[in-house]
């Protein structure tokens, strides 16, 4: 039975429309501990209407977390406009990546959450190494110009990320306090990072 004013399951834009709505309550709601019952009565639809294109709660969390990823990896990759030195990439590339965690924390922790498996969805997989990519992209371009140092690349990739990854929570979590990490931490510790990169 349909719930009252709900809208017949054949919307021509369904699974947009319960995208959208689960994207408006995890920002909303800071979490993702509704249910596709609650993400159908929000969007208009029947409770039964989510299940034709997503089959429990897990794959609609799934997608919401890959279309985290390419948002991620296009504002990475937006970030970097050529011709520019390894050290200005890289720094943009890091902010853009705080930048997209910190206005968007929900999505940020879901993207990297135990709640979501990963090796369950290819798709999820693939959107996390393609925005993995674009920070390859970077360190291989520094080392081939001679800006970073010759170095296993996929190494000097997962400190940079485990680095800019940690600083992006500590900022979701307000605790880059200037009176405990200074005025411009994240500045200070992007430079730091910079110059163990640096040739």
């Amino acid at each position: 039975m349909q719930e009252k004013n709900a809208r017949p399951y054949h919307h021509g834009n369904l699974k947009r429309v319960v995208i959208a709505t689960a994207q408006d309550m995890l920002s909303e709601e800071k979490g993702w501990q509704f249910t596709l019952r609650e993400v159908a009565r929000r969007a208009g639809v029947s409770h039964a209407a989510p299940y034709k294109h997503f089959p429990d709660k897990g794959a609609l969390l799934a997608e919401l977390a890959m279309l985290g990823f390419n948002e991620l990896r296009e504002q990475l990759s937006g970030a970097i406009e050529r011709p520019r030195s390894a050290r200005a990439e890289f720094l943009a590339a890091a902010k853009a990546y705080i930048h997209f965690g910190t206005t968007n924390p929900s999505l940020y922790r879901l993207m990297f959450s135990a709640d979501v498996d990963k090796t369950a969805f290819p798709n999820l997989k693939e959107a996390g190494a393609a925005a993995f990519a674009e920070l390859l992209v970077i360190l291989e371009r520094g080392q081939q110009s001679g800006a970073f140092k010759k170095q296993p690349v996929r190494g000097q990739a997962v400190a940079s990320w485990a680095l800019v990854h940690g600083l992006t929570l500590l900022a979701i979590d307000g605790q880059l306090l200037p009176e405990k990490v200074g005025a411009r931490p994240i500045d200070a510790v992007l430079t730091s990072m910079l110059e163990g990169l640096e040739s």
